[in-house]
């Protein structure tokens, strides 16, 4: 008789489990079988049968759960985690029931009610890897879902896990959405010399391995513009944050406490590649500058040198340009050192008697403001 053949399917695999199950089994064995038969008969395994999933397996201090919907595993699971966290508001930290929820897009094996397969073995290293309370999601999942839930990403690269050959794409989801945070996140404070944050560059040739070179040219950039003591610049680890994320500039620029921000993109194709980067005033949302870039490629660090010099070359007088028109738009009583600077260089490009004796009279006002304001002293020393 010929060997039956193999049932599968595409399925998005959600795996829960409790953390810190043992210990609270030993501290309270009743009660927290109690809350624990109470959390799945009223919160998971309902929140599970209202986006169209089914638990097949429950594990004790766990569950692993099936969804035809990688969106609809990812609402799920968030549904669960807010309401869990509302749940455990009030009880003491010794009795409470965290989860940490993994979830992944995979070809599973049936085996009537049973699933197997790479799918679920993903789902339960991606449970791994999510701290207590959080989710992480593989990167396959992230692609069906990241533009359309309310929810966003931080991306966590390429995570090798146990029994997996290659490793896996991984992206821990942050449970606010977009308007909660808004709401209950305080903007950081402008800082008073201009300030700009370079995001992660996309890739977007379709292809991982050139991942190294978008992330190489955001990195350059940053360290380019790091040496302009005028420009306050944010570091790599707090950018690289965002990265995967459909950000809108503003509201990275609010996170951040910047004015500017500059994003782009790099696309390859066989021995050619092109970089753009366009520089926003987040502030207003207007774009100041857009270039687009088109080299051969023969030595990637000298691509990466020449690319990052052109970007910073431009970006510089433009974010100056900026700056003097702001401070020309500002009103006389909300000026600071910075601005006067701003107003008197603007004064001394145009080479007249009378916006000399403005320039001389708008850097002395900056050198009141801040007598350690170098810059003034600098420049006011050309007036005289």
């Amino acid at each position: 008789m010929a060997d039956e053949r193999v049932q599968r399917r595409l399925a998005a695999i959600v795996a829960a489990d409790v953390v810190g199950y043992s210990g609270l089994m030993e501290h309270d064995e009743a009660g927290t079988l109690a809350r624990l038969k109470s959390l799945r008969a009223e919160v998971f395994d309902p929140t599970t049968t209202r986006f169209g999933g089914r638990v097949f397996k429950n594990t004790g201090d766990g569950a692993l759960s099936e969804f035809a919907s990688a969106v609809d595993a990812v609402q799920s699971a968030v549904e669960v985690q807010r309401a869990l966290a509302a749940r455990n508001a009030d009880l003491p930290a010794d009795a409470r029931i965290i989860l940490r929820i993994g979830i992944s897009l995979g070809d599973v094996i049936v085996d009537g009610d049973d699933l197997y397969g790479n799918g679920v073995n993903i789902a339960a290293r991606m449970e791994g890897l999510a701290e207590p309370g959080a989710i992480c999601v593989s990167g396959n999942v992230h692609e069906h879902v990241c533009n359309t839930l309310d929810v966003t990403f931080e991306d966590l690269g390429e995570q090798v896990v146990k029994n997996i050959d290659r490793p896996v794409r991984s992206y821990r989801v942050h449970l606010e959405s977009a308007a909660e945070l808004v709401a209950t996140t305080e903007p950081l404070p402008l800082p008073e010399k201009p300030s700009i944050a370079v995001l992660p560059f996309q890739n977007m040739s379709g292809d991982a391995e050139q991942e190294f070179l978008a992330d190489g040219v955001a990195e350059d950039i940053i360290t380019a513009l790091s040496r302009l003591r005028w420009l306050f610049v944010i570091a790599r680890n707090s950018t690289f944050a965002y990265k995967g994320a459909s950000s809108d500039v503003r509201d990275v620029a609010r996170d951040l406490g910047v004015r500017y921000v500059l994003e782009g993109s790099v696309r390859r194709a066989g021995s050619r590649v092109r970089v753009t980067g366009q520089l926003v005033d987040a502030t207003t949302g207007n774009h100041i500058w857009a270039e687009r870039y088109d080299r051969d490629i023969e030595d990637i660090f000298e691509l990466q040198d020449e690319i990052t010099t052109a970007i910073v070359r431009a970006v510089d007088p433009e974010i100056q340009g900026a700056e003097r028109e702001r401070a020309l738009r500002k009103r006389p009583e909300n000026l600071t050192a910075w601005d006067y600077y701003q107003r008197g260089l603007w004064h001394l490009a145009r080479l007249t008697r009378d916006d000399l004796d403005q320039a001389t009279e708008h850097l002395s006002e900056a050198i009141s403001a801040d007598p350690r304001f170098a810059p003034a002293w600098a420049v006011k020393s050309f007036t005289m």
